[in-house]
């Protein structure tokens, strides 16, 4: 019975491990399907993450915001391991030092040291998310702290099901040959039904437009997206919706 129940989390237990540093142990062998339909679980795993940090926010009541704000985003960032943060860098690099060639992109997303314009857009996208998680924790609007982390990892699973994924070899490749496509256009559909319930339409159309842009960028740079594009997007999707939710 354990282990059947072990089995059927498998993807969650994948999903957690791939996105964040919450320890996991794998006790069965790791199929491929499971590796696909972990998937599914990105928008949970963000959920848990966001569960994470107004816990803490909560133990931190009786800071002042700007403190309260700045442990947050450090917690935020151990989570997931600067994963996001790795992928945006490299990016950034590529983007500019591949001069408009495809093969020199990729190229240069490989190389694991970062240049001063990389340095440049982590430190603003991390100053961007400390100002306005101070301004919501002052107006204490928890809904958009969460579906800032939840609706940047679902737009994930959008992103690898619509475009193609370029490095053959690299990190999600076993995941995107494995993706469920019919479970997925499920569970986006859930989670865009329950974000316009719970905040309306302004935070879902922002994630939404930006993810077009950011898609209509990668496929037009490189034809596709890579797992560094792919992580580069959350940060960008997530710095995005705390400013929607501050200044509209």
């Amino acid at each position: 019975m354990i282990k059947r129940v072990m089995n059927q989390l498998q993807p969650l237990l994948i999903a957690l491990q791939f996105l964040t540093i919450i320890p996991t142990r794998l006790r069965e062998p790791v199929k491929p399907e499971n590796i696909g339909s972990s998937i599914l679980y990105y928008p949970v795993v963000g959920l848990i993450i966001a569960t994470i940090l107004l816990i803490a926010n909560y133990a931190l009541s009786n800071q002042t915001s700007w403190v309260s704000a700045s442990l947050l985003l450090t917690l935020w960032v151990v989570l997931t391991g600067g994963l996001h943060l790795d992928g945006l860098a490299d990016s950034v690099d590529a983007w500019l030092g591949g001069l408009g060639d495809k093969d020199k992109t990729l190229l240069i997303m490989k190389d694991p040291t970062s240049g001063p314009i990389a340095v440049a857009t982590l430190v603003l996208i991390l100053l961007l998310k400390f100002i306005m998680l101070s301004q919501l924790i002052e107006q204490q609007d928890w809904l958009s702290i969460v579906f800032a982390v939840v609706l940047a990892r679902t737009a994930m699973p959008l992103l690898l099901i619509t475009t193609p994924y370029v490095r053959q070899g690299g990190i999600a490749t076993l995941l995107v040959n494995n993706i469920p496509h019919y479970s997925t256009r499920i569970m986006l559909s859930v989670v865009v039904l329950i974000t316009l319930l719970a905040s309306g339409f302004l935070l879902l159309t922002c994630t939404f437009i930006l993810f077009l842009l950011l898609r209509y960028g990668m496929e037009n740079r490189l034809g596709g997206t890579t797992g560094d594009t792919a992580g580069a997007m959350v940060e960008l999707l997530e710095t995005a919706v705390l400013i929607t939710a501050v200044i509209l």
